[in-house]
């Protein structure tokens, strides 16, 4: 099945059509993926915005690399995420946040109970890169990252397909030019610090903890959301 291509130079973008091309089966019979230069030139895209979205899969550990071989799948998505395609014009930021709010907290519980050390570690790396990130697209990048990691250590396959339903949504332009919207220096810090906590939390094997950290963060990425929305009424004279 080919992909149909429309140019972007959005990490976050590149990096589903990446998900996707796994999906559909494109890959050598030893799960290595074509070259950065040949996927740069199926994509339409720079290697330095392709590169960004490997880096993400790798540190999710979805993919890995050897010097010299390639990049090679290590473990695929949940193909049940592209269902998302269907309802995602129907949806919006509030649907999104409703849903997550609805689904990660819980999410975060069975993390805590099954996170490795080695899952704790990509966690903390996932964390501090969402906060090292430069701008907003980076910062959405790995934020994005991280809450799948969080939704694949937690080990029900249940609640990743409703997940990866949601977080196909959220990566579309509109949820992605609000979220932008809503993240200023001031709350960049405030949402990397309930990253920590909730990474503790997981850490400790705390799983009260990690649902309530989770449900905070979502709490107040929703209200910041709604509180975008109403500035950007009161500036355009909205009724």
């Amino acid at each position: 099945m080919s992909l149909s291509i429309v140019r972007t130079d959005n990490a976050s973008e590149v990096l589903g059509r990446v998900r996707r091309l796994v999906e559909q089966g494109e890959v050598g019979a030893d799960g290595r993926l074509p070259t950065e230069r040949e996927l740069a030139a199926r994509f339409g895209v720079g290697r330095t915005v392709l590169r960004s979205a490997l880096d993400a899969l790798e540190a999710e550990g979805l993919i890995w690399r050897k010097q010299g071989k390639g990049t090679f799948i290590g473990q695929p998505p949940d193909p049940k995420g592209r269902l998302a395609a269907q309802i995602s014009g129907e949806s919006d930021p509030v649907g999104v946040m409703e849903a997550r709010l609805c689904l990660e907290p819980e999410l975060a519980a069975l993390c805590a109970r099954r996170a490795t050390p080695e899952d704790v570690d990509r966690l903390r790396l996932l964390s501090q890169r969402t906060a090292d990130a430069p701008d907003a697209e980076g910062a959405e990048l790995w934020d994005g990252s991280l809450h799948r990691l969080i939704a694949r250590v937690a080990g029900n396959s249940i609640l990743l397909t409703a997940f990866a339903l949601v977080d196909e949504v959220r990566s579309n332009a509109r949820w992605q030019d609000e979220r932008e919207r809503a993240r200023s220096p001031e709350l960049k810090n405030l949402y990397s610090s309930q990253h920590a906590l909730i990474v503790d939390a997981i850490a400790a094997g705390d799983e009260n903890v990690a649902r309530a950290a989770m449900r905070t963060h979502l709490e107040t990425l929703s209200l910041n959301l709604e509180q975008s929305r109403r500035d950007d009424d009161d500036r355009w004279g909205a009724p």
